[in-house]
């Protein structure tokens, strides 16, 4: 995959929050990483949860150190600091850091929009010039979005040739779909030489704590986001992942205990890559 021409690059995002793009991401990218693919995730999320999960307790030195990040990705340069007195060229190699076996990450900061909407207009095509040549050679690119709207909407998809959408089924479950639809539509008209497209859509958290299976309110969100996905086109993995505290264990580092959470995502995996394997051969997936 992507041997020869580079990384292939997946967007996670879904234009409505709480739907688990930051743990889809991590956990996709460890289940990468043990069937020896080299990954690379990146933060596009101000929140920084991704970037939380992958270096735990090494994060708060990461922040009291100032250590570069996707903020000086998009500004290009490293600014001055109390080790250095002028702005200095930003070698890639210093942003990309190694937080597991196979699994390399571009960290993001709480500070990250403010501090490059409110300072100067950012290029969206940045990501996309970054990850043509990125460090550690990548087999795959996880790029973890915010869930909203914004010019690092553009820069994510400008570097991505797939997007994932993670969803819940709940009330309101789709509100997402018309907006990304939209926003994609958008995209793929001002970017006509770019191929960019849904490799599905997979259904996160389909089972409920206590045994609660969500009753007829799940089956109806269920039912609509068939059918919106439908409408759009879009693929609709077959394995769904459950509601499991083993996941935000994971999210930790901490596989003990996981119950059902790793064997469910495991099942996933497998799926999403034969899928991505499949489409960049060339293949019917």
């Amino acid at each position: 995959m992507g041997k020869g021409k580079g990384p292939v690059v997946v967007s996670v995002i879904n234009l409505k929050g709480g739907v688990g793009k930051s743990t889809i991401t991590v956990e996709l990218s460890r289940f990468a990483a043990r069937q020896d693919r080299k990954v690379l995730a990146v933060d596009l999320d101000p929140q920084a949860n991704l970037s939380q999960a992958f270096m735990r307790s090494a994060y708060r030195k990461f922040l009291k150190d100032k250590d570069p990040s996707i903020v000086e990705v998009f500004r290009g340069y490293r600014p001055p600091s109390s080790s250095g007195g002028s702005p200095r060229p930003l070698d890639p190699a210093d942003v990309v850091r190694r937080v597991d076996s196979g699994i390399s990450l571009v960290p993001s900061r709480f500070d990250f929009a403010d501090n490059l909407v409110e300072s100067l207009k950012p290029d969206p095509r940045t990501l996309a010039r970054f990850l043509s040549d990125p460090p550690h050679d990548p087999d795959v690119v996880f790029i973890d979005c915010a869930p909203t709207e914004s010019i690092f909407t553009q820069a994510a998809y400008g570097a991505s040739r797939y997007v994932l959408v993670p969803v819940r089924p709940e009330y309101f479950a789709t509100i997402g779909f018309p907006l990304l639809k939209q926003s994609l539509t958008d995209y793929r008209y001002k970017n006509r030489g770019h191929a960019i497209d849904v490799i599905g859509v997979v259904i996160n958290n389909v089972s409920y704590p206590g045994g609660n299976d969500g009753g007829p309110e799940k089956r109806m969100a269920l039912e609509e986001l068939g059918t919106e996905a439908a409408k759009n086109d879009w693929h609709v993995f077959t394995n769904e992942l459950p509601y499991s505290r083993g996941f935000p264990k994971m999210m930790r580092g901490n596989f003990s205990h996981l119950g059902k959470s790793l064997t469910a995502f495991q099942y996933f995996g497998n799926e999403f890559f034969r899928r991505l394997d499949s489409l960049e051969r060339g293949a019917t997936p």
